[in-house]
């Protein structure tokens, strides 16, 4: 049975990101494990359950919510310091603001990531502010995972129509950094498309999923590149 390992935020993960890869990585039989940083369990991002924010419809909404209050694997994770990537398939990287405290800035999950894109086997899926991981996570070459790379992720332009002036975001965190930078910075090659319906790059090991609408494909294109066949 092929196997996943899902590194989920305690800070606030973006439901859909999280639950649409994770069922449809189910439906391919695949058995999922997930991981936080501490070994607690996800905090959601409220707005991401929330249709009256407009940013998601009711029935996504309710999925998410379910699986979010009912599934076993996000209610009881396991430490992302006693999980290895060598383990797995692929290891999938849930996006949403809360990344960007906790994942992102997290030793083990950095090392997961670079052992998954450039082991002998695997992959790994990086979806919208966890994107930010690959400028952070080095290689075996001392250079970020990002450098060099194609990639796509949660765009400035998308983060400018939610904060305030002082990039502030709703819930009164001040956003720490943003994404699209610090990917350039580190030298990805970056494009978010941001006029398409969906946005996801393949390069060598590594893919990555520009938002929630993208999240979907991600994991459709990530058993593509496993080689699992689906019946969709």
């Amino acid at each position: 049975m092929p196997s996943a390992l899902f590194v989920v935020s305690e800070e606030g993960y973006w439901g859909e990101e999280c639950v649409e890869p994770l069922q449809t990585l189910d439906d391919a039989g695949f058995d999922v494990t997930v991981a936080t940083p501490s070994g607690s369990p996800p905090v959601i991002d409220p707005t991401s359950t929330d249709p009256d924010a407009q940013f998601v419809d009711e029935e996504t909404a309710e999925r998410v919510k379910q699986a979010h209050e009912n599934d076993e694997r996000l209610n009881d994770p396991t430490p992302i310091a006693k999980t290895d990537a060598s383990d797995y398939d692929a290891v999938v990287f849930p996006g949403g603001h809360g990344t960007e405290w906790d994942v992102n800035q997290d030793k083990h999950a950095r090392q997961l990531l670079r052992e998954a894109v450039e082991g002998d086997d695997g992959k790994a899926m990086v979806v919208c502010h966890a994107v930010a991981l690959l400028a952070f996570a080095e290689g075996e070459d001392g250079e970020p995972i990002a450098a060099g790379r194609d990639v796509t992720g949660f765009p400035n332009e998308w983060d400018e129509a939610i904060v305030d002036e002082n990039d502030v975001l709703p819930d009164g965190r001040k956003m720490p950094y943003w994404v699209e930078d610090e990917v350039k910075a580190a030298g990805g090659n970056w494009d978010a498309e941001v006029d398409s319906d969906v946005s996801v790059k393949v390069d060598g090991d590594l893919v990555t999923a520009r938002g929630p609408a993208s999240s979907r494909e991600g994991a459709t294109t990530l058993l593509d590149e496993l080689g699992v066949e689906t019946s969709a």
